[in-house]
């Protein structure tokens, strides 16, 4: 991981919401209950939580999350999955793990 893209995600977690966003992800199930409801039963998105959601949780306006979103995922925090008209977020385990090792060996 080079330091520009370390930067990026630092600034990705330096707000409260988007940190507490990711946080929730990563049990979906037991923050957002009500995921995927506006899928067939035939499709399944892992782990991934629809946009608006996330909005509803928050309570910030619909731009401004899919802002925060877009923001976190450019960064590589989150995964984005697009059915239909709905967009679905998880995290990115992969690069989550990947600052944790940054931060233990290069901080």
């Amino acid at each position: 991981m080079d330091n520009l893209n370390a930067l990026d995600i630092f600034k990705a977690l330096s707000n409260e919401t988007r940190l507490n966003i990711l946080k929730w992800l990563r049990e979906p199930e037991k923050n957002f209950p009500a995921q995927q409801a506006h899928l067939p039963k035939e499709v399944s998105i892992e782990g991934g939580v629809c946009v608006g959601d996330i909005q509803e949780k928050v309570n910030l306006s619909q731009s401004t999350v899919s802002h925060y979103l877009s923001l976190m995922q450019k960064a590589g925090l989150l995964e984005a999955v697009r059915y239909g008209q709905w967009t679905y977020y998880r995290r990115n385990e992969v690069t989550l793990a990947k600052i944790a090792q940054f931060i233990n060996e290069e901080i």
